[in-house]
C-alpha cells in the first residue's frame, strides 16, 4: 500500500502537518500508526499532540466510515468515554482518532467500567442490527435490522458464519449442521426475547483502554443493536475484566435470571469467527459451546 497517499490525505483532512510516523503493534486486521501534529489544525481538532491512525491495504467496503459511525453512536449515549473520531475515509482507507495515553487498570476503573457499561446498555436503542445495514468486522457480517434477538442472531450471525465456515472448511460438516440446527430453534429461547441494547460488539479486553487519569475508554467497536448479554459474554471469553466490573454492572442494571447459563450461547459467534480466522485452536471450544444447546 502506498503510505504516502493516505498519510497525505490524513494531513489534508486535519489541516496540519504530521511527523514522526510510527507503526504500532497489536490488532489482527488493520495497521495502526501514531504521528505527531506540528501545530494546531485550522478547526482545532488537533493541538500539537499525537494522533492515532488506522489503515488497511484492502478493507471491506465502507470499513472505516462504518467504524467511525459506530464510535459516534456509542458516544451519543454519554455513558462511557469513547475514542474521539477526528476524521475518516474509505478511499483512501483510514480512520483518525484522538490519542489516548494509557495508564494502569485499578480497582476504581473496574468499578467504574461496570457502571458505565450498564449505562451504555440502558441507552435508547430501537432495533437489533443496524439501521444502515452496514456489515461489521473483518468477515463482513451482516446487520439487517430485526425485531427479535432470535431472528437477528440466527439470520445475521449463525447462518452467515456457518456459510463462511463451510466455504473455508474451518469446521466439520457435522459442526456446521449443528450451527444451522441451533439457528432454526433459537425462537425457543423465549427468555432471550428482550429489548435491544447498544452493543460495542467486540468487547474483549484489548478494546477497552484505561488512560493515565484512570478513565475507561472504548475503541475498535463492531457496533449494532443486540442482546446486552453478548457484550458480557465476549468480556468473559478471553478474560481481562475484573469481578468488580460484573458486580457493579449487575448493581446498576440487574441481569436476568440464568444469564450465566447463556454465556456459551452468546460466545458462539465470536468462537466461530476465531475458528474461521485462526484455525483449529478454536474448533473444540466452538463444539463445546454448541453441545450445551444442540
Amino acid at each position: 500500500m502506498n503510505n504516502q497517499l493516505w498519510q497525505s490525505a490524513v494531513e489534508q483532512e486535519l489541516g496540519v502537518q504530521l511527523a514522526g510516523w510510527r507503526q504500532l503493534g497489536g490488532g489482527d486486521f488493520a495497521q495502526s500508526w501514531c504521528a505527531k501534529a506540528l501545530g494546531r489544525s485550522v478547526d482545532d481538532r488537533v493541538d500539537a499532540g499525537r494522533v492515532f491512525v488506522k489503515t488497511h491495504a484492502n478493507p471491506p467496503p465502507h470499513h472505516f466510515s462504518t467504524e467511525a459511525r459506530g464510535l459516534r453512536w456509542l458516544k451519543e449515549s454519554e455513558a462511557i468515554n469513547v475514542a474521539t473520531v477526528l476524521g475518516e475515509s474509505d478511499d483512501p482507507p483510514y480512520l483518525i482518532l484522538k490519542w489516548i495515553t494509557e495508564g494502569q487498570r485499578t480497582e476504581a476503573s473496574e468499578i467504574a467500567f461496570g457502571a458505565e457499561l450498564a449505562r451504555l446498555h440502558q441507552a435508547p436503542c430501537t432495533h437489533f442490527g443496524r439501521l444502515d445495514e452496514r456489515t461489521t468486522g473483518s468477515l463482513g457480517l451482516p446487520n439487517a435490522p430485526s425485531e427479535h434477538w432470535s431472528e437477528f442472531f440466527a439470520t445475521q450471525r449463525l447462518i452467515p458464519l456457518a456459510y463462511i465456515a463451510r466455504e473455508r472448511q474451518s469446521l466439520s460438516i457435522q459442526t456446521i449442521a449443528k450451527i444451522e440446527r441451533l439457528a432454526q430453534r433459537l425462537s425457543l429461547f423465549t427468555e432471550l426475547d428482550v429489548a435491544p441494547s447498544r452493543l460495542h460488539g467486540d468487547l474483549w479486553a484489548g478494546n477497552r483502554l484505561v488512560d493515565d487519569a484512570g478513565e475507561n475508554w472504548l475503541i475498535d467497536p463492531a457496533c449494532h443493536g443486540g442482546h446486552r448479554e453478548s457484550d458480557l459474554a465476549m468480556m468473559q471469553l478471553f478474560g481481562g475484566f475484573g469481578d468488580l466490573s460484573y458486580h457493579h454492572y449487575d448493581e446498576h442494571y440487574p441481569l436476568d435470571d440464568g444469564w450465566q447459563e447463556r454465556i456459551a450461547l452468546h460466545q458462539l459467534a465470536p468462537l466461530i469467527v476465531h475458528a474461521i480466522k485462526f484455525g483449529r485452536a478454536y474448533v473444540a471450544p466452538t463444539e463445546a459451546a454448541l453441545a450445551r444447546y444442540v
